[in-house]
């Protein structure tokens, strides 16, 4: 019989689809617990993570059996992927399945810090009337600018159009004349930087991509521009964000994802005090509808994947 362990949260719904033939060992404080982890892996044949779990070599040394190994999500940054590789095991992202989810929150949380309107309810409460000082901005007839135009890029820049928002791209993997150019300008990174109200981030973490929102990036933009990231912690150097933000040398930001996660009071202390700022536990791509898909298409893709290696 073939063995899965399930390290993280997902829709518990989804494990029926499993079937009679799989054995499913699902506890989501295994991604806590890197011993019993460890000790759960002989005899496991596919593993199912989200963000937090890491497989490395370590990982992949205590796991012989395993074949496959399915991502709750898209990113893959703590897989090692040559390390499968070499291990000839299967990694299966859901990919696309929470592309709404991240859409709708970059949408949200734009509009949230242009308008600047709804942080007033102790000051009401005290008896304030604090009109002048939530006279905001709108979305339409600004910039959204992403840096990587994806398909979650794509999905924030429909939304964002339909606002009345002009949309301008940076991808250098995007090849010219590939078709989705046509609803967004096409910008080298500091022309984006300079144009865009909203600069929203989708791309992975490497080499290249690590504090590319740095000091110097930062310096580029607008005084009123915002930042969203909901890509992967490290693309935005943060404390010069924070220092930007404490400034005055930007309208606001987001952040969902965090160069330490699970952000840790030692490293989120370099946000305190920080003007027009929404911090969110890694939470843009979960939504409750959201978690249905992943859970769903991570089950099937895992199930494909042992039946192929059973062949």
């Amino acid at each position: 019989m073939m063995r899965v362990v399930i390290t993280e949260f997902m829709d518990e719904d989804a494990l029926a689809g499993f079937g009679e033939g799989v054995d499913v060992i699902y506890d989501p404080t295994l991604v806590d617990n890197r011993e019993a982890l460890f000790a759960a892996l002989p005899g496991t044949h596919g593993l199912i993570v989200r963000n937090r779990t890491q497989v490395d070599r370590a990982l992949l040394d205590a796991a012989p059996d395993l074949r496959v190994v399915g991502r709750l999500g898209v990113g893959l940054d703590n897989i090692d992927m040559p390390a499968c590789l070499a291990r000839d095991v299967a990694v299966r992202p859901a990919t696309g399945a929470n592309t709404l989810s991240v859409a709708e929150y970059v949408i949200t949380t734009a509009l949230s810090l242009l308008r600047g309107a709804y942080g007033s309810n102790a000051a009401m409460i005290a008896g304030d009337w604090p009109r002048n000082a939530l006279i905001g901005g709108e979305a339409s007839g600004h910039v959204m600018g992403l840096v990587g135009y994806g398909g979650i890029a794509r999905a924030v820049a429909e939304r964002a159009r339909a606002l009345g928002m002009t949309i301008a791209a940076y991808d250098p993997f995007l090849p010219a004349q590939d078709p989705a150019w046509k609803d967004a300008q096409r910008c080298t990174l500091d022309e984006l930087l300079g144009r865009a109200d909203v600069v929203s981030l989708h791309v992975p973490l490497t080499d290249e991509t690590r504090n590319l929102i740095d000091q110097k990036a930062l310096s580029g933009m607008k005084a009123r521009a915002v930042v969203i990231n909901t890509a992967r912690g490290g693309v935005i150097d943060e404390a010069a964000l924070a220092n930007a933000l404490k400034a005055g040398q930007l309208g606001g930001a987001a952040l969902d994802v965090f160069a330490t996660e699970p952000l840790t009071a030692e490293a989120g202390a370099v946000f305190d005090g920080v003007p027009n700022l929404i911090l969110t536990p890694h939470i843009a791509g979960v939504t409750q509808e959201a978690n249905v898909r992943v859970s769903g298409i991570t089950v099937k893709n895992v199930k494909e994947a042992l039946i192929h290696a059973a062949v």
